[in-house]
């Protein structure tokens, strides 16, 4: 298992570096730093401006090479990223941009997991119900459901529960409000702002991951080992969890595991929505703003994070179906 782990890893990790790398060298080829400022502006001094490209490894009048060369060596060397046009330190900004990410995406995603595999699991054992025939439509309207008209109808949604209630129950403006007075005020306003934001992510988790598992909750129940465990006198609801829920799981780890790594950029509408300043929209202002080092940070997280959730699956696999066995 050791050995095996060690050279997926080091699969992993030739690969990151070929495509982090093919990510700098396209970025710096085709974005310019200088185009961050505004060249239209004739009192701008551009030879001190062009002086400060060259100190941060932006400028074109340096060979590529020779800035590939350097932006590694500064990897390697000190992790350090680089910096932006403007002179801000990639490293800082990614260090707060992953964490606000990392607050918007985890419970919605474990939400929209979990809530998935019930309510799949579940609808499947009633195939055909008038309670499955409910949620497979509910599920297929929120599926085909773009994520700003679903985020947009919560909100209107949430005002119209304020406006009713008299009361603010729900913020979705930005990660944090005004803060009461009270122990324990700044959980409850982060949960206030955090909660229409996940209920507009884990709905969408909750309805593509019921029908995944519901069908192959289906094909599970079918079985022959299934029947022959119904035969045998096992109960239905330890056969349904034990057999068929189990093995039905095995091909929704792998799709879990991708699922979780890439929402980090994945969320750049609920993000937007929601006044959430996390990767998803730095992603975009990166591309936007000229900034070469920064675009090619933002490539090697998501990369990274792919590169995880596919050594994830293969160690949930392993976790989940005891068949599987790696020399």
């Amino acid at each position: 298992m050791f050995y095996y782990l060690a050279r997926r890893i080091a699969n992993y990790a030739l690969l990151l570096f070929v495509a982090v790398s093919l990510a700098y060298l396209i970025a710096a080829t085709t974005l310019d730093a200088k185009s961050a400022f505004d060249l239209t502006d004739p009192t701008r001094d551009w030879a001190a401006i062009e002086r400060m490209l060259v100190d941060y490894n932006l400028s074109k009048t340096v060979p590529l090479t020779e800035r590939y060369t350097t932006w590694l060596s500064g990897i390697f060397s000190s992790w350090d990223w680089g910096k932006t046009p403007r002179g801000e330190s990639v490293n800082s900004i990614i260090a707060v941009k992953i964490w606000v990410s990392v607050r918007l995406i985890f419970i919605g995603s474990f939400v929209g997991i979990i809530g998935g595999v019930a309510v799949g699991a579940w609808t499947a054992t009633k195939q055909y119900s008038w309670a499955d025939r409910t949620i497979s439509l509910l599920s297929l309207i929120i599926i085909s459901t773009p994520v700003i008209v679903l985020a947009t109808l919560l909100q209107i949604g949430a005002t119209k529960f304020n406006l009713a209630t008299g009361t603010n129950f729900f913020e979705f403006v930005g990660e944090t409000g005004n803060i009461g007075d009270y122990p324990g005020a700044w959980i409850v306003d982060r949960a206030q702002h955090l909660l229409l934001p996940t209920i507009s992510m884990s709905l969408g988790g909750i309805a593509s991951y019921s029908r995944y598992q519901r069908n192959l909750m289906l094909d599970s129940l079918g079985a022959d080992y299934v029947r022959t465990a119904r035969a045998k006198g096992l109960p239905k609801t330890q056969a349904v969890i034990r057999h068929a829920l189990r093995t039905s799981l095995v091909p929704m780890a792998t799709f879990f595991a991708f699922a979780v790594a890439t929402l980090f950029l994945g969320a750049t509408v609920t993000e937007q929505i929601f006044g959430w300043h996390g990767l998803g929209i730095y992603s975009v202002e990166s591309i936007r703003g000229q900034d070469v080092n920064g675009t090619a940070a933002v490539v090697a997280f998501s990369g990274a994070s792919t590169l995880t959730g596919a050594l994830l699956s293969d160690i949930l696999i392993v976790v989940v179906d005891p068949r599987v066995r790696v020399s």
